[in-house]
C-alpha cells in the first residue's frame, strides 16, 4: 500500500481533479492509476510531475514506442516494479512487440554491466570519443 494512501477522484480536492482530468483527456482514459493517486497527496507535486511528463512524453523527435521503451529501460535499471509494469503496458500500447521487449532487456543488463566495469576499472575515456565543440 502507499505510503500516504491513494486519492481517487471522488476524494480529492478540486486542484487534484483539474489534474485528473488533465490527464485522462491527455491519455484518452477514464481512470487515474496509482502512482498519480499517491502524488495528489502533494497537488504541487502531483501538478509539476504531470506537467513535466506530458511535456516530455508528448510527440517530438522521438517517436511514442521509443519514448515508452527508453522510459522502461531506466526503470528496469532503477528497479522500479511499479514504472516497469506502468511504462511495458504503455509501450506495448505504442507498438512494443515481444521481441522487442526481450532485445530491449537485453541492451539493458549489457549496458549495465559494461557500464559497471568501466567504472569499476575507472577507464580512461578515449580521444575521440569526447565531444568537440566548435
Amino acid at each position: 500500500m502507499a505510503t500516504l494512501g491513494l486519492i481517487d477522484y471522488p476524494d480529492a480536492s478540486p486542484e487534484v481533479r483539474a489534474v485528473y482530468d488533465d490527464i485522462m483527456a491527455t491519455r484518452k482514459t477514464d481512470w487515474i492509476n496509482n502512482f498519480w493517486k499517491a502524488l495528489a497527496h502533494h497537488p504541487a507535486t502531483l501538478r509539476r510531475t504531470w506537467a513535466s511528463v506530458k511535456e516530455i512524453m508528448a510527440p517530438g523527435a522521438l517517436d511514442a514506442v521509443t519514448k515508452e521503451m527508453i522510459y522502461l529501460a531506466v526503470s528496469a535499471t532503477n528497479q522500479c516494479g511499479y514504472c516497469i509494469a506502468s511504462h511495458t503496458a504503455a509501450a506495448r500500447k505504442a507498438g512494443m512487440s515481444d521481441a522487442m521487449l526481450a532485445e530491449l532487456m537485453a541492451v539493458v543488463g549489457m549496458a549495465n554491466e559494461t557500464n559497471r566495469l568501466a567504472s569499476g576499472y575507472q577507464v580512461e575515456i578515449d580521444e575521440r570519443f569526447l565531444t568537440k565543440r566548435p
